[in-house]
């Protein structure tokens, strides 16, 4: 008697692993781009953040411009700007401009530009507030 497996017990295996396969890596994405979009959102509500502090210090008002260079630096609100997890920018990558997010004026909220809103299930928008 031979040992080994026949062609039809590794067939058998090869269907199993690939029915497993087909189950669990859509999860993965879906737990992949969620996970991206609770990031994207936790750096909006930063940049919002730093963009309301810098407009309370310096008494604007709604609608009033505020720049890159206002809010990040090391002695500003953001000491470096963050990158949206989507977008395959990492720290090394990044030139120091905002190319992930826009800052939009005062009473309006940032806006990440790497996935936009209506654009799917796991947009990157600030939710309204309570």
């Amino acid at each position: 008697m031979k040992k080994g497996f026949t062609l039809v017990e590794i067939m058998i295996v090869v269907a199993i692993i690939g029915l497993l396969a087909a189950i669990a890596i859509p999860s993965f994405m879906r737990a992949r781009m969620r996970s991206q979009q609770n990031a994207c959102i936790n750096n909006l509500r930063q940049i919002e953040s730093g963009k309301e502090m810098y407009g309370m210090e310096w008494g604007l008002t709604n609608l009033s411009v505020i720049g890159f260079a206002d809010i990040v630096g090391v002695d500003n609100y953001i000491r470096s700007w963050p990158l949206c997890p989507a977008s395959g920018t990492t720290n090394a990558d990044a030139t120091g401009s905002a190319a992930d997010y826009t800052i939009n004026p005062l009473g309006s909220n940032v806006v990440c530009v790497t996935v936009p809103a209506g654009s799917g299930n796991f947009d990157h928008v600030l939710p309204a507030a309570p």
